[in-house]
């Protein structure tokens, strides 16, 4: 349930801190992606080098550092994590938390984020059960930040009773169950997604290929809404000039064989989104030195058609065809009917149909005039960005699964 999920952990002052270590390794261990944001006070318990080595990422410290706001800044450091971890949380930063102090980058990135918080306090146990601290508690639980313990037991300075942080594989278990569980902004939390993109490439010699002008950014888009929506996501890509997308299994391949081969390792899942342009054709006997050119006629091409990765998942049976199949139809002219025959040949619950002549800029560009065509009717979108259709699309999906049970989906070892 961690694979690609990312995580800002945020170690404060506490001789609980210590735990934090293990905690990175624990969570990496389950496929999580951490960065880590440490206070002062945590510096005095474990160090940056350390945290660094075990995240292999850069630890942010300083809220005026001009190199790190101008690279990462607080905001965006705030906002790409699906997840805030503040442990352990010190009934100081509780504190501040409470009052919305922001005078250190920890704080202030809490203060900044849009995203889910928990806190895992550790103190002693006098201070825990301080009204004070007790009504910081409240108060933060009212605005929705999660608790996870503390708990009884031994403590540093000598005493005995609440206040003990959670030992490290609790708190894993109180992480795995945050993403397992649907909530109002993550509604696909405990499904699995597979999404391709971009074009593929079919090699005639070494050095040259049959491709489209695919650009991924409907793809990544989808992929990159869908993990946002809570989902573990898989991104099958083509060869595209865009970035990974943070905190998502991403396979690169090449050919549309090789995309085949890695959709079928991704399986099972809840949704499979087939948004790559797919080559329909592959030369029969690629080359495999470099075809000259001798004056004479070009040499003549044998093609053979391409797996067809859409209907393949479309018709697979038992657990591995997922329970809901999106293709997309790339159509130059009559769109939606040219698209409604391809639903029904393909075997796919939906299709989404886009005009990719070359009036219209979609190949290569940042918006897409789509229909979404299903079962029940054509839906007709309006014109919009690649992102917001992305995100108009997640929605619908997870519309669609809101009352569906769940299955396994978890990948066999």
């Amino acid at each position: 349930m961690l694979q690609g999920k990312r995580i800002l952990l945020i170690v404060s002052g506490g001789i609980a801190a210590y735990k934090s270590l293990d905690l990175v390794r624990r969570l990496r261990e389950r496929g999580a992606a951490v960065r880590c944001v440490l206070t002062k006070g945590g510096a005095q318990f474990v160090t940056p080098l350390s945290l660094a080595a075990l995240t292999e990422d850069k630890v942010y410290t300083d809220l005026f550092s001009l190199t790190d706001e101008s690279e990462m800044g607080h905001i965006r450091l705030s906002r790409e994590a699906d997840l805030l971890v503040v442990v352990p949380a010190s009934a100081d930063i509780l504190a501040k938390m409470a009052a919305g102090l922001a005078d250190d980058l920890a704080t202030t990135a809490l203060l900044a984020t849009d995203k889910p918080v928990m806190i895992v306090p550790a103190m002693n146990v006098r201070m825990w059960e301080h009204a004070a601290t007790r009504a910081n508690i409240a108060t933060l639980e009212a605005r929705g930040a999660l608790r996870a313990g503390p708990v009884a037991g031994d403590m540093a300075c000598g005493e005995y009773g609440d206040g003990r942080m959670l030992d490290v594989p609790d708190i894993v278990d109180a992480v795995t169950r945050f993403f397992s569980t649907p909530s109002a902004d993550r509604p696909l939390a405990g499904r699995r997604a597979l999404v391709t993109s971009g074009p593929t490439r079919e090699p005639i010699d070494p050095v040259r290929f049959i491709a489209n002008h695919s650009s991924g950014k409907q793809g990544h888009a989808i992929a990159e809404a869908l993990s946002r929506l809570g989902a573990e996501t898989v991104l099958v890509s083509g060869p595209v000039t865009l970035p990974d997308p943070p905190g998502l299994d991403v396979i690169h391949i090449e050919s549309a064989s090789d995309m085949l081969k890695a959709c079928e390792s991704a399986l099972p899942v809840d949704v499979a989104v087939c948004a790559a342009a797919v080559a329909d054709w592959r030369v029969k006997d690629a080359h495999d030195q470099k075809i000259k050119k001798k004056g004479g006629k070009p040499p003549a091409l044998a093609l053979v058609e391409n797996p067809d990765i859409l209907r393949t998942l479309s018709t697979a049976t038992g657990n591995r065809r997922p329970v809901l199949v999106v293709g997309f139809g790339a159509e130059t002219e009559n769109i939606v009917a040219n698209a409604t025959e391809k639903r029904l040949r393909k075997a796919c619950d939906w299709i989404l149909a886009n005009d990719v002549s070359p009036a219209s800029g979609t190949f290569g560009g940042d918006s897409n005039k789509l229909f979404l065509i299903g079962e029940s009717g054509v839906e007709d979108w309006p014109r919009m960005t690649k992102v917001e259709a992305a995100g108009r699309l997640a929605l619908r999906i997870a519309d669609h699964f809101r009352d569906l049970p769940f299955r396994e989906t978890v990948k066999s070892a």
